[in-house]
């Protein structure tokens, strides 16, 4: 009964009630006889459906983060976490500021990893929007909350983007004379981010974390029902699709 409930409830909230206008926008264009306009209202609202449900975005999701595995070992020379976002004036333990929760999901890897490894963190991300905040000065302070000494993290503050995380964080990495990173980033990124990487020359050993979706891939008829969380979810698959084909030809 619980599981009907939620069904039913996805169908009131976006954008499952936008998917039910739509379907009854197409029955009533068909009704006037406007078959070929339903026909496209029709497909439209399928497509948005599937993209808007689980099962869907799972299997488009989960072809990124299937890409690699968590290594058996660790046969780097230091770590390298990729920001994933940062919130200004946001209280926290030590000061205001936070890291969004992919941020938080590879942060708490990059913690796991030192105290596997001993290996220092370079933590890199700028302050990508005038509202939003330092990336790796963030997570500076919250993985020395975590217990990772201050002079094990190395920050690198002014990049806005992956290509930059990489092309910055490369300097770094030569100027200690290291060359095989270990890198930290959310699994459906991670193809992008080792191909930004490998424009740099140099050979990463990947981290995944933040995974989005189970594996192997599960089903039941919950996952059938829209949601806002799947949605984003396949639309983050179609933007590193479209930016790794932007990064593979066009370099940036």
């Amino acid at each position: 009964m619980i599981y009907i409930l939620k069904f039913g409830a996805s169908l009131l909230m976006p954008p499952g009630i936008f998917i039910l206008i739509f379907l009854v926008m197409a029955i009533w264009l068909w009704r006037k006889n406007e078959k070929r306009a339903a026909s496209m209202v029709g497909a439209v609202t399928i497509a948005f459906y599937l993209l808007s449900t689980f099962w869907f975005s799972g299997l488009l999701i989960g072809s990124l983060e299937n890409k690699y595995d968590m290594p058996k070992e660790f046969n780097g020379d230091c770590i390298v976490m990729l920001g994933g976002g940062a919130l200004a004036g946001t209280p926290a333990l030590d000061g205001t500021g936070t890291l969004s929760g992919a941020a938080g999901s590879r942060m708490a890897m990059a913690a796991e990893l030192y105290r596997k490894t001993g290996l220092s963190i370079i933590v890199t991300g700028g302050q990508v929007y005038a509202d939003s905040g330092n990336e790796a000065h963030i997570a500076k302070r919250e993985l020395m909350l975590l217990g990772v000494p201050g002079e094990k993290i190395l920050i690198e503050d002014q990049s806005l983007n992956t290509r930059q995380n990489a092309l910055y964080t490369g300097e770094i990495i030569r100027d200690h004379g290291w060359n095989r990173p270990i890198l930290v980033t959310s699994a459906f990124h991670m193809e992008r981010s080792v191909l930004n990487f490998e424009k740099e020359g140099l050979e990463v050993i990947p981290a995944p974390a933040d995974f989005h979706t189970n594996r192997p891939q599960s089903f039941n008829l919950n996952r059938l029902r829209p949601s806002s969380d799947a949605l984003s979810d396949s639309v983050i698959f179609m933007q590193e699709k479209i930016r790794g084909l932007v990064t593979r030809y066009i370099g940036y």
